[in-house]
């Protein structure tokens, strides 16, 4: 999924197939403090409407703080941490409870996912987490995506989130996602706040997230979120150096995800600055150290790796060396010792050596458990 593939439409019309779309504490509540049901049900109709063109989306949300202050009947302020946690665990019933009967009324399914920093930051968190949501995509579910304020103090904090944005350019990682949408109560960035300044105008195309950049998002002093456009540009320069381009646009803007998804130019866009393979590769080869252990396959399975978008099912392995835990990162070798690849294990080696040569369906009786029928998923694979 490279930057080349955003400038072609697909079979269905869509110039992307994998999407994230990122709605804030205002976009949902309109600045008025308490959910907007029109805004929310438009939102899942677009989303429901990408889909059905072909698209897969992954929806991560604001909202649950708002939920529960308007259920309390109390208005936005500074409030601290146990409050705030109080706010999000009477809230966030609340808000899924309204995405689940909006999809509900378009025969759509949801999920939800709480998740926290440490889960994506942790080698064998990222995978779970990359392998659920993949999972429930696969099986046509809408991942309900929102930081799990309830249990962790440091998503309030300042090494928070940032109201999601950052969570959101996390998961377009996860799920190499070829787009990012990040939906705000402006039309993207501006030259200066449009709010304040009557002259200020729209920077259609921003290439690179510098220092000169940041500095155009002023200061955040919304009470009713935690984000801003500084959280957002920040997140943009993520996600854009992990293969994946980003559009902050106005969630107020008619059909607004329906356009970007189509192609149409809405707000500010940030081209990916690294192609797909660029990304994983500096991911796999870079971010995650080898942890020295090889994974000796056949003839046949290097052929399907080399010339085929496969991954590494146990059927193909011959021999497995060194120690490694499951979320490592390990070396894919031919029988000849060369080597083919490296990818993220599904399974330490004593798992792996327990099942090599035998079918994916017999991993559970072999086993005991199961952590998916691939010994390392092709999502998670570089080829060499």
């Amino acid at each position: 999924m490279s930057a080349a593939k955003s400038n072609k439409t697909t079979e269905h019309g869509l110039a992307y197939r994998r999407v994230v779309v990122k709605a804030g504490t205002n976009v949902l509540t309109t600045g008025t403090g308490a959910l907007d049901a029109a805004v929310m049900a438009t939102l899942v109709e677009q989303v429901v409407r990408v889909r059905e063109m072909g698209a897969q989306v992954v929806l991560v949300t604001s909202g649950a703080m708002a939920a529960g202050r308007d259920a309390l009947g109390q208005r936005a302020s500074d409030k601290a941490v146990p409050e705030l946690q109080q706010l999000a665990a009477i809230g966030q019933s609340r808000l899924m409870y309204q995405y689940q009967e909006l999809f509900s009324h378009h025969d759509t399914l949801v999920a939800q996912a709480l998740l926290t920093r440490r889960d994506v930051e942790d080698r064998q968190g990222y995978l779970n987490v990359r392998n659920t949501l993949e999972g429930l995509l696969d099986k046509g579910v809408v991942p309900v995506v929102n930081e799990n304020d309830v249990v962790n103090v440091e998503e309030l904090g300042q090494d928070g989130f940032g109201d999601n944005d950052q969570l959101s350019a996390l998961v377009a990682n996860l799920i190499d996602a070829d787009l990012l949408i990040l939906l705000t109560n402006t039309g993207g960035l501006y030259t200066a706040d449009p709010h304040r300044d009557a002259s200020a105008t729209l920077i259609e195309q921003v290439d690179r997230v510098d220092d000169a950049v940041l500095a155009l998002a002023g200061e955040h002093r919304d009470a009713n979120s935690r984000g801003g456009m500084r959280s957002k540009l920040e997140s943009a320069k993520l996600a854009t150096s992990c293969g994946v381009t980003v559009v902050i646009a106005s969630g107020g803007e008619p059909d607004v995800v329906y356009k970007l998804v189509s192609g149409q130019k809405l707000g500010t866009l940030f081209p990916t600055i690294v192609s797909y393979m660029e990304s994983r590769k500096r991911w796999l080869l870079s971010g995650l150290a080898p942890s020295g252990g090889v994974v000796v396959v056949d003839a046949g399975a290097v052929k399907a790796l080399r010339e085929s978008p496969s991954s590494l099912l146990p059927a193909g392995v011959k021999e497995v060396r060194g120690h490694f835990n499951r979320g490592d990162v390990v070396i894919i070798a031919g029988p000849d010792g060369e080597r083919v690849a490296c990818g993220v294990v599904n399974y330490d080696d004593a798992d792996v050596r327990s099942v090599q040569g035998v079918r994916s369906n017999q991993i559970l009786e072999k086993l005991g458990h199961h952590f998916g029928d691939e010994v390392v998923h092709r999502n998670n694979m570089v080829v060499l």
